[in-house]
Parts: structure tokens; sequence; C-alpha cells
């Protein structure tokens, strides 16, 4: 009867680790949950860095997508059901093209603000990388395989498209410039496309100058209603500024101009810079970013109006037909009452995927991790650093993942089995932005050691000032990180698994290049043989501050 339970148990453990990987199950937060549970939500819906969302609903599912930079895979994709609980469920982009090009950190470039579109029985996905032009892939199923992208409009500078297909077929984008690449910036422009939406058939027209009244003006969203083509599109700034609409009676304009939402008296600022959705019951809601610096850009849901025909975004207190942030609201009515569901921070890495909150710092390459999903086990292998890094900003095998609140504890156990060939390979910790901190062990002639390293001014090419904390009795290490508010973060490791002893002075995250500060694992050598070490990583946790 003992052997029976406790094969019992065995199993019953076994399907839990892997209920919480698989994309079916339902992840709730310890750290940061939106849904009240009574009816109301409190903003941001996700806490965590999901910079220029765009979102549609189809049928009675709303999907999510976001801007990924250099991070890979590149894309993420969301489901929910009501606009408040939201999962992960994929990503667009596997691999980041060109590939060769992105096999290298690639920091601020890649995918900026990218837009959703159904139709035709097709997803299609639209976004730029300012380097090289706008891209567009699609698939039959959101979860499915995406096609290769494809390039629209080759060109530098060419940011933030968002399709629209008029009531006659014809195909549009709409479109801004980056400044850093193309020369000019604050302006909205429109091109016409094939009806298929796969190519450009000429050069765009700018349709609005935002030079004297909206400066930065970029992230057009493309809608009608009632007859007038809108352009939703953020100004002011990205920590700084408001939401703008524009509307006119003619593709090309002229458009109008009406602010619908800005600061006001709120504490959220530079609220702009998303998607207009409406659910099946008729509301509308539009979701958008607030910049918090280290961070990043979290994602707020306001309920929306219109407004003899203009909409108003959030609530109007002053009555001058502009609205401002919601800190608690009623939840979306869409005629059905949903569970709490997050995206997932944790990971017992109980499946032979990377759970869907993991990204690389670069094209990732297949020697660099495998699972032994039997045993939960991550097995990261270490990999020599380029020739020409300076300090793990440039190195591309960081796997990581976003700050998911305020405040929580990342906890990871590991088990560190280096090669007996090689000295100073090292794995470990980190914590990510144009500085950073990392706690590790690093392999010597004479054993383990526990290191500490800081690098202030990491992007600048700064060299990282590492300490020698302790020699290790074992092979095998907890290490840990406590965020508290102000992304202030505080290391620590144990050797029993209870007692965790502090390391190094508190240190300050920040934001790095267009994104939030990152958390993840790394496992990394300075020279090359015909093998490598093993970092076996049994479990990555996101806790409550106790």
């Amino acid at each position: 009867m003992k052997y029976l339970f406790s094969i019992t148990l065995i199993l019953s453990l076994s399907l839990s680790v892997l209920a919480q990987q698989s994309p079916s199950s339902r992840y709730i937060s310890k750290v940061w949950v939106s849904d009240q549970g009574n009816g109301t939500y409190k903003n941001p819906v996700i806490n965590a860095d999901y910079s220029d969302p765009d979102a549609i609903r189809v049928g009675d599912d709303f999907y999510m997508i976001a801007s990924s930079f250099d991070a890979v895979p590149g894309l993420p994709i969301l489901h929910s059901k009501d606009l408040v609980n939201w999962k992960i469920i994929g990503h667009a982009l596997k691999r980041q093209p060109p590939f060769d090009h992105f096999e290298k950190t690639q920091h601020g470039n890649g995918v900026w603000a990218p837009s959703i579109r159904y139709r035709n029985g097709e997803f299609y996905i639209y976004y730029p990388d300012p380097d090289f032009g706008i891209y567009v892939t699609k698939a039959k199923t959101i979860t499915g395989d995406w096609s290769a992208p494809q390039l629209v409009a080759a060109g530098k500078g060419l940011i933030d498209p968002c399709p629209f297909w008029d009531e006659d077929g014809k195909a549009y984008l709409a479109y801004a410039y980056a400044g850093s690449r193309a020369g000019i910036k604050s302006v909205l422009a429109i091109m016409p496309m094939r009806n298929d939406g796969m190519k450009a058939l000429e050069k765009g027209r700018i349709v609005y100058d935002g030079h004297e009244l909206d400066p930065t003006i970029e992230g057009p969203k493309f809608y009608k209603r009632n007859g007038y083509y809108y352009l939703f599109a953020p100004a002011g700034g990205v920590s700084t500024g408001w939401q703008l609409i524009l509307r006119s009676k003619n593709v090309y304009g002229p458009y109008e101009r009406k602010v619908a939402m800005d600061q006001g008296k709120s504490a959220v600022n530079g609220p702009h810079q998303g998607a207009w959705v409406n659910t099946p019951t008729g509301e509308d809601w539009f979701l958008h970013f607030q910049d918090k610096d280290a961070y990043g850009r979290v994602v707020h849901l306001q309920p929306m109006k219109w407004v003899n025909d203009w909409p108003v975004i959030g609530l109007d207190k002053d009555g001058d037909g502009t609205g401002e942030p919601v800190a608690v609201y009623k939840k979306p009515n869409v005629g059905k009452v949903y569970p709490i569901e997050n995206p997932v921070e944790s990971d017992e890495f109980g499946s032979v995927n990377l759970g869907l909150q993991w990204q690389w710092q670069a094209n990732p390459q297949p020697t660099w991790w495998f699972t032994d999903a039997n045993k939960g086990i991550l097995k990261l292998y270490t990999s020599k650093i380029p020739d020409e890094a300076k300090n793990l900003w440039d190195v591309p095998n960081l796997l990581m993942q976003k700050f998911p609140a305020d405040e929580f504890v990342a906890t990871t156990k590991l088990n560190f089995k280096p090669n007996p060939k090689l000295e100073h390979e090292k794995t470990g910790l980190v914590v990510m932005g144009r500085s950073y901190a990392q706690l590790s062990i690093k392999s010597k002639k004479d054993g383990l050691y526990l290191m500490y390293g800081v690098c202030q001014s990491a992007d600048k090419g700064k060299a990282e000032n590492e300490k020698e904390v302790i020699k290790l009795k074992s092979t095998s290490v907890q290490l840990r990180v406590l965020v508290t508010n102000g992304a202030k973060c505080q290391f620590s490791y144990s050797e029993d698994g209870i007692t965790f002893n502090p390391v190094g002075d508190q240190f300050q995250a920040t934001a790095g290049q267009w994104i939030g500060a990152k958390l993840g694992l790394f496992a990394i050598r300075d020279t090359q043989t015909n093998d490598s070490g093993i970092a076996e990583y049994d479990w990555f946790r996101i806790e409550p501050i106790k």
C-alpha cells in the first residue's frame, strides 16, 4: 500500500509540474494580479514590459502583441477573454531576420511597434525594423506556424506600421518615421498596398505634421467608423506624452485633431500608444502603455466612449472632452465572468520547451540549452563569449524575462558541472540593463567560487567589477535577488536552501535600450575547446517578499 501511495504521489506531482508548463494551463501570479475578484480591476492589467501594445478581438477572444526589439523569440502573443486576465500563448518570430545580423546583440534594434489584424480567416502582423523596413508575417491560426517575414516596404527609418482595408478592398499602411534613421520625425504617413497587403505600391504621403502641436507623433493605429477614417497616435514623447486622435472623411486627409487622453491629475505619466477594441456586448476599451523606467512600459486598460464621433479615453472628469487614466474600474462586460489568469513567470522546467516568458538576447544557437523534462531540469551549456564583448551587454546567450511587478523575489536552484579541461567557466543570475549586476559560480583550478559583479554603464563598454565572495562547499547553490520599490535589487545566496546570505550593496536596476530591466540566467566561458561545462537549473521561482 505504501508503494502504491508513493507511485500515486509521484505521478500527481509530475502531472502538476507538467500542467504548470502547459500552454493550456492557468497561471496565477503571486506578485501582481489586476483582477480584484469583485467585478473590478486595477491598472496596470499587465505590470510588465509589453511596450507598444496592439490588440484585436476575433469572436470572443482578444489577442495582443507588443514590441520585442532584439529579444528572441520575438513578437510575443497574448490572449484574453476579458481584457483584464492575460496569458502568453506564443511568439510570431522564432528567430529574427536577417538571421546573421541578429546573432549578435542588437540593443534597441529589431522589432519596434507592431500591429495585428485579422482578415479573411488569417492573422496578419506588421512590424518595423528601423534599419531594414516594414515586414509582414501571417498565420491561419494564432498559435500556428507564422510565415517567413516579408518586406512590405524596404527603407531605413520606416516605423510603427498599421494596415487598413477599406470597404472597397483597397489596402493602405499608416506609419511613422524614426528620426535616428530617416532624419525626419513627428510626421505620420500613409502608403497604398496591394490588396493582399503584402507589398507597398508606391511611396507614402505625409498626412499629418506634428511639429507644431504634437511633437514626436508616431505609432499610428488605423480605423474607420461612421464614415470617418481615424488615426489613433501617441505624441509628446514616451514618458510624457498624450493620446491624439486624427479623423478625416478622406484616407489622405486633411485630418482634424483632438486629444483623447492625457495624464491629467492621475499618477499615470504619458498614457498613450495602444489599441481600440470593443467587446461582444458593444463596449469600447483602449489598451496602452505607461513608461515606468527600469520596469519598462506596462499595460493599462481604459474605458472609452464616443462623443460626436470623437473617442474619449479614460474618464473625462472636467468635461473638456479629454479623459485621464483610471486606477481602479469595473471590468469589461464580455457576457461572462472568466477566472483569474496572468502571464507565466516561474518555471519548474518540466517541459521539453522553454517557458514562453523566456527570451534570449540574440538569435539562439541550438547548443546553448537543453531540458531534461523527466528530471525537471534546464541545462545551460557554457558558450564562449564573443571576442569583441566588453561585458555581458555584448553576450548573446543570456536567457531572460521581464520584471513582473514592482516588488518580488526571484530565486533559482542550480548545480554546476564545469568542464575539467577549462577554467573560468561561469553561470548564474543576472539583472540586466544599461548597468547590470550578476551573482554567479565560477570555476577555478582549486574549486568553485561564488562571484558578484557589477557593471555600471555597460552599454558604454565599461568593464565589469567582479569580486570573489566565498569558495563554495559543493556544486549546488541557490541564488536570489530581492527587488523592492524603485527597482532596487539585493542579491543573496544559500548553500543549504534555508539561510540566505546577502551579497554586495543594493544595486539600482536600470532600463535597457527601449526596454525595462530584465532578469535571468547565463552560462559562459572565455576560451574554446571541444566540450563545455553544464549548469543544471532545477527551477526558477517568482514569489512575493515575505
